[in-house]
């Protein structure tokens, strides 16, 4: 029996395995999945946050901090993982995403694969393009440039490693940028919405020319969606494929709010750890 002839004989599993489930997407995704009649087994650190989500009851919750301990659960034979766990953001350049996230997150999607898990989808980020400008495909080559996309492409590299010696499906999905209710609060619209709401008069930020790829949170979360259903091995980007600049972005949810709040343009200095003008193109249509 081929590779892909002992994946397909197990794609009857309905078994889904979330980790990072009370994060961002995660939060977001799980009822697209409940919706699909998935199994979802959710993994998070704070099962008090994950109580507040209408999920909760539906899905087998295990409160686990893997950096800390190590799973405790098997896996149906032929079960899929969505693993969006990462720790340590937005800290870029900290060197804690290559000696301690790294490790612990190889470490723990390798146990669930010899454990039974048969399909793999991993978030990835747009910045392992490092500085390439304007459109970029999920074909381009990576040239991470800071500690947390260095992480992130030596983690794909590893799967890619692990692949040769165990029988599972290896789905990459590269991460543009996204907003949305459980956003960061340290991101730009969080920072604003909150700003607005405090009744503050004035917005400080950069000059707000960078072009980048945002997506509202439940397009990302479908699209992820999309690419786990595809059964499609390989590396993908998550992006709207179009570029808005920043100063756009800020004014439209300005005018969305109804708000009156002042930019002050040119108050931070632009990222140094991305490039001015970039963007993601789509995949092939995934079916």
């Amino acid at each position: 029996m081929t590779l892909n002839e002992r994946r397909e004989s197990k794609t009857d599993c309905r078994q889904l395995i979330v980790s990072g489930a009370t994060g961002f997407i995660g939060q977001h995704l799980i009822p697209l999945l409940l919706e699909e009649n998935y199994e979802v087994v959710a993994i998070a650190r704070d099962e008090q946050k994950a109580r507040s989500f209408s999920w909760y009851d539906k899905v087998k919750f295990i409160s686990l901090d893997f950096h800390q301990s190590t799973l405790d659960f098997q896996p149906e034979a032929g079960a899929s993982l969505i693993h969006l766990a990462w720790q340590g953001l937005p800290n870029y350049k900290s060197l804690f995403h290559l000696e301690e996230n790294l490790p612990r997150n190889y470490a723990f999607i390798k146990q669930l694969v010899k454990a039974g898990v048969a399909n793999v989808l991993v978030t990835g980020t747009c910045f392992e393009y490092g500085f390439q400008y304007g459109p970029i495909a999920a074909t381009a080559m990576p040239m991470p440039a800071n500690p947390y996309a260095l992480a992130k492409d030596s983690l794909r590299q590893f799967l890619g490693h692990l692949q040769a010696e165990s029988s599972f499906r290896l789905q990459w999905a590269r991460l543009f940028y996204m907003y949305g209710q459980g956003q960061n609060p340290k991101s730009i619209l969080a920072q604003l919405d909150a700003a607005i709401a405090n009744g503050d008069s004035v917005f400080n930020m950069s000059g707000g020319e960078q072009l980048r790829d945002y997506l509202p949170v439940e397009a990302v979360a479908q699209q992820l969606l999309d690419i786990f259903k595809s059964r499609e091995d390989g590396v993908f980007n998550v992006c709207s494929g179009e570029a808005i600049s920043i100063r756009r972005l800020v004014e439209e949810r300005i005018k969305e709010r109804c708000a009156s709040i002042h930019l002050n343009l040119g108050y931070y200095p632009y990222p140094d750890y991305e490039p001015m003008a970039f963007w993601g193109i789509n995949n092939k249509e995934i079916k």
